[in-house]
């Protein structure tokens, strides 16, 4: 068993494959926060905030447990773009980002049940996608993937072949910087060896 605990405040399965594959074992408890915010704040305020909300309506007083809460939006053209709102939304935003340039913000905070310590971090990764054509766009939103993530691609699934490259951590692009929540733990006083499943 680990020594403390861990919750991931999030339904995402790409979260949580990270973190196990990082050896971690969260306990996943949704926060059932909306993920949309209609204020003009950019694409890392709103990422912070709302990860700040989901992390904060998941810990519990009573708790012992280190809750983590993420959320991300893609930056492009100075617009954010977090989940699709259809098929069509989708296929507009990977046509107009082909052989361009994003910024994929992810919002990370972390609670401490324990000592109700809370701390919270963007992270941003430059994501360089590719001149994919017509028909691969097509067939990429028809799987349905497209509609999951934000800006409407990820790094780790059947979007990756049509991404050239990127700037920053590879993690983050997933939906969780593991370098960050390294940071934002040391800053709670918590070794991340800690929270490794044993």
């Amino acid at each position: 068993m680990p020594e403390r605990s861990l919750v991931l405040a999030s339904g995402s399965p790409a979260r949580l494959r990270l973190l196990r594959d990082a050896g971690f074992a969260p306990t996943v408890v949704v926060s059932g926060v909306p993920e949309d915010d209609p204020d003009d704040a950019g694409a890392g305020s709103m990422a912070l905030r709302l990860a700040e909300r989901k992390a904060v309506a998941v810990a519990r007083p009573d708790g012992d447990a280190v809750v983590v809460g993420c959320d991300s939006i893609l930056e492009f053209e100075g617009r954010r773009h977090g989940k699709p709102s259809s098929a069509e939304e989708a296929l507009r935003w990977l046509r107009a980002m082909r052989g361009r340039e994003g910024t994929l913000h992810t919002g990370h905070c972390l609670v401490d049940e324990r000592t109700g310590g809370r701390v919270s971090a963007v992270a941003a990764t430059v994501v360089r996608f590719g001149d994919a054509d017509d028909a691969e766009l097509e067939a990429y939103v028809a799987t349905g993937e497209a509609a999951a993530v934000a800006g409407a691609f990820t790094l780790d699934g059947r979007s990756a072949p049509f991404i050239d490259g990127i700037v920053g951590d590879p993690s983050n692009v997933i939906g969780l910087s593991l370098p960050m929540f390294r940071t934002l733990l040391r800053r709670l006083g918590i070794p991340v060896t800690a929270l490794w499943a044993r």
